[in-house]
């Protein structure tokens, strides 16, 4: 992971190393981010650390406490209803939209997100297959072109994500859904009714998923959250 001092990586590349660590659960909900540790892991200074966790903490991926440092961002069950309810609110609409524009190509790329979402829950890796889930649904506000509502939704799902970490009671749920080749299909008959009908349960069905009670997620060590 560390590279040499002539190849050191940004703080916006620390930054979306750590978030991807996040996203796929490597890095558990309170796990500390110490920036001298951050720095050593990828070879950066202290400041570059430093700006790359105040970067995730705009995100709200990570949390900085007065005089305790940089964790992970911990979403009480509050926040996650809230997530969930704006998703419920962006989403269908941006299903629908991306259905009426769909593609050949857009149907491929989001079928093939699929395909690396299966594998990863075949192989075990639970947390990047929810990872892969939720690029899925940036894909779909991307074909949708709506930009200003993909910023959102980008947010939501990242902060969907460390919830899911969290709250997350029906690991089986993620072999059972069958909603996204649901949606493909929708998508591939330019069914805008359709899609918007059925992003709505596929988030319904998310939401009864999660055990939505204030509980801590065990600290993660970095060193063997971020190895290669």
């Amino acid at each position: 992971m560390t590279e040499s001092l002539n190849q050191a990586p940004s703080s916006e590349r620390v930054a979306d190393e750590l978030a991807v660590a996040i996203h796929e659960h490597r890095l558990s909900p309170g796990t500390k981010l110490n920036e001298d540790e951050v720095g050593a892991i990828y070879g950066v200074s202290r400041t570059v650390a430093r700006a790359a966790l105040q970067s995730l903490a705009h995100k709200r991926l990570v949390e900085l406490r007065r005089n305790r440092g940089a964790f992970v961002a911990q979403p009480s069950a509050r926040e996650a209803r809230e997530v969930f309810e704006a998703r419920a609110l962006l989403e269908p609409r941006t299903a629908r939209s991306a259905a009426e524009r769909a593609t050949d190509e857009d149907i491929a790329l989001l079928q093939h997100h699929i395909d690396e979402e299966h594998a990863a829950i075949h192989a075990g890796e639970l947390g990047r297959s929810v990872h892969l889930s939720g690029m899925f649904h940036l894909e779909i506000a991307r074909i949708a072109h709506q930009e200003t509502i993909a910023e959102f939704i980008a947010q939501l799902i990242a902060r969907s994500s460390l919830i899911i970490a969290l709250y997350w009671k029906r690991r089986g749920a993620l072999c059972e859904s069958h909603a996204h080749h649901a949606l493909i299909q929708a998508f591939a008959k330019h069914d805008g009714d359709l899609a918007e009908e059925l992003m709505k349960h596929h988030l319904l069905d998310l939401v009864t998923s999660l055990d939505l009670r204030n509980v801590s997620s065990a600290p993660t060590s970095l060193r063997e959250a971020l190895r290669p």
